[in-house]
């Protein structure tokens, strides 16, 4: 008898994924973390991302998965947001208690809730419309997107967002805040390199997947925003002015 192809559903929810009840575990078991590794990747996503996800393959390759079973990109991630957020609230000298509640909210809401809900509709989008279809007569088990590796891919495209607008923009705001057309402009170019490149590494991230298709979908947003930006310069809107009064008032 010929082997039958799968062509069940994808899960429903990320949590019948057996690999992920141990990637909960092994957050709080920080020796078995690869940290080295971790920087590596954080290193060549900003500066060769091609590189990261060839790297992929080979996990794949060998651990039979295309999502991290280590969660250290993760535990590191939201360190150096704390990190960044507190030397925001030490610059911009508000009260513990608000700077505590803003620690939490950035880590919490901006990376993890945001980034659970961002990951989400790639899975859903990827495994209902992306998903080359397999031949009935094919031989070839039918794969979908682990919503494990969808977060991943989240990740993976925030950091570098974090590097610009957490990092760079903590440096050089004294001159983005200051009023004027120059800082208005340099403000939403920061801005606009951030947010292509996290929807470029996007792409990356499902475009080495074998089995989806017109996966140059994730690239659309980039023309967007380089559509918005002149008109956001011409109407004098400074996002970091904005986002530091948001929070600092």
């Amino acid at each position: 008898m010929l082997p039958t192809v799968s062509r069940g559903r994808p899960p429903s929810t990320f949590r019948h994924s057996p690999v992920f009840p141990q990637y909960l575990r092994r957050i709080i078991k920080w020796q078995q973390m690869d940290i080295e590794y971790t920087f590596w990747q954080m290193l060549h996503l900003c500066t060769s991302p091609k590189v990261v996800y060839q790297h992929t393959k080979y996990h794949k390759q060998t651990k039979n998965q295309w999502a991290r079973d280590d969660p250290a990109f993760v535990v590191i991630c939201s360190f150096l947001l704390a990190v960044a957020a507190s030397a925001y609230c030490a610059a911009y000298d508000v009260s513990v208690a608000h700077a505590g509640f803003t620690v939490l909210s950035v880590v919490l809401v901006h990376f993890l809730l945001i980034g659970t809900f961002l990951a989400t509709c790639c899975w859903f989008l990827t495994n209902n419309y992306l998903r080359e279809e397999t031949s009935s007569n094919s031989h070839v088990v039918e794969q979908h997107v682990e919503w494990l590796y969808a977060f991943d891919v989240h990740c993976n495209s925030f950091f570098p967002l974090f590097v610009a607008l957490y990092v760079i923009q903590y440096f050089v705001s004294p001159l983005l805040v200051a009023q004027g057309f120059v800082p208005v402009l340099l403000s939403n170019l920061l801005f606009m390199v951030a947010f292509s490149y996290y929807h470029y590494l996007n792409f990356l991230g499902y475009d080495v997947l074998p089995f989806l298709d017109k996966t140059t979908f994730f690239l659309y947003p980039i023309g967007f925003i380089i559509i918005l930006i002149p008109f956001l310069v011409l109407a004098g809107f400074n996002p970091t002015r904005y986002v530091l009064s948001f929070y600092y008032g």
